[in-house]
């Protein structure tokens, strides 16, 4: 069946890795990515698709009502991945207004113009893409199951959790095909250097100290970004309409041992006269809301849609390393013609 599917957020890391992927695999859909270009979209992360026929690209606000509405019928939309979205904690507490408007808002732009295009429809999906920071932090032991009570800590963690309860309401109010995905931490190539593996490699690599907050020991389940795009595609097909499901790597990493990780790839990569990378660790006071660990149990997806992660973090990091050192060393030289 030829589908128009609406792909929001789609320069953004996640979207960017989820375009190429998804138009090779579905040659006979269109996919139509509709990005704002904020600071953490980039067009050059999708260089891959300028000659695909079946992808097209339109720069538009997913707030803006009338707009989105011209998009739905000029395109003919049949179906809507939502990545889009405000995603970095720490400027969710400096400005969580624009959190609330995209994230919150936007969702429901988005929700209301395809629940009036598509109303009952069991043939058009809207597959909305969300975090497991909607659950807040775990101790020790335990991880997040679809059945975990929503605790959001932070601005950006709400704004997703308010999102998250728009698409179950549109499901149970008005009978849309919606399904959503909750993710653990994505890492991998055309990641925005603001998160913490690329701020890790960049730092390192220009040889300035390396910002870990707190004590280093907050814990996050990382997934290799093409894992998690496989996952979308079959929640995307397969997914039960209403349903949440977990989508987590199983690879449990608290934040100073990825660093020293790094640091030790880096180390057989290009050698420091003054020693390891290790020595940049430096140590920055903890941000606020900072939650301790986050761990997915994604054995309803496992289960029920055969899923599994492929990449493990020891080869995943590896990759990533390699990845970023390719792309600064680009930056470096075009810096110096």
């Amino acid at each position: 069946m030829y589908k128009n599917v609406l792909v929001t957020g789609g320069a953004g890391f996640i979207g960017s890795n989820f375009i190429p992927y998804f138009c090779e695999k579905y040659p006979d859909y269109h996919v139509i990515n509709l990005d704002k270009l904020t600071y953490a979209g980039n067009l050059d992360n999708l260089k891959e698709c300028e000659n695909f026929s079946n992808y097209s690209f339109i720069k538009g606000d997913i707030c803006d009502t009338s707009f989105v509405l011209e998009v739905f019928e000029k395109h003919k939309i049949t179906d809507v991945i939502h990545f889009a979205a405000e995603s970095h904690v720490d400027n969710s507490i400096s400005n969580p207004r624009a959190f609330i408007e995209t994230n919150v808002l936007g969702t429901f732009t988005l929700l209301e113009t395809f629940r009036k295009k598509h109303k009952n429809s069991k043939q058009n999906r809207f597959h909305h893409i969300s975090t497991d920071e909607v659950y807040g932090t775990l101790g020790e032991t335990g991880y997040f199951s679809e059945k975990t009570a929503y605790a959001p800590n932070s601005p950006y963690s709400a704004s997703k959790a308010g999102s998250d309860m728009l698409v179950r309401a549109y499901f149970h109010t008005y009978g849309v095909n919606v399904v959503t995905s909750n993710c653990s931490n994505n890492y991998g190539p055309k990641q925005h250097s603001e998160k913490l593996i690329p701020t890790i490699i960049r730092h390192a690599l220009a040889e300035e100290p390396i910002p870990i907050y707190g004590d280093g020991m907050n814990v996050r389940d990382w997934i290799y970004v093409i894992d998690h795009c496989k996952a979308v595609n079959l929640i995307f097909h397969g997914g039960i309409a209403g349903e949440i499901y977990n989508i987590g790597g199983h690879n449990e990493q608290n934040n100073l041992g990825i660093a020293q990780k790094i640091c030790e790839i880096l180390d057989q990569k290009y050698r420091r006269k003054s020693g390891s990378y290790c020595k940049l660790i430096t140590f920055v006071t903890d941000r606020p809301g900072h939650d301790r660990r986050y761990a997915i149990d994604a054995t309803k997806l496992k289960t029920e849609l055969g899923w599994k992660a492929e990449e493990s973090f020891d080869s995943g990091i590896i990759k990533t390393v390699e990845w970023y050192s390719c792309e600064q060393r680009v930056v470096e030289r075009k810096l110096t013609v």
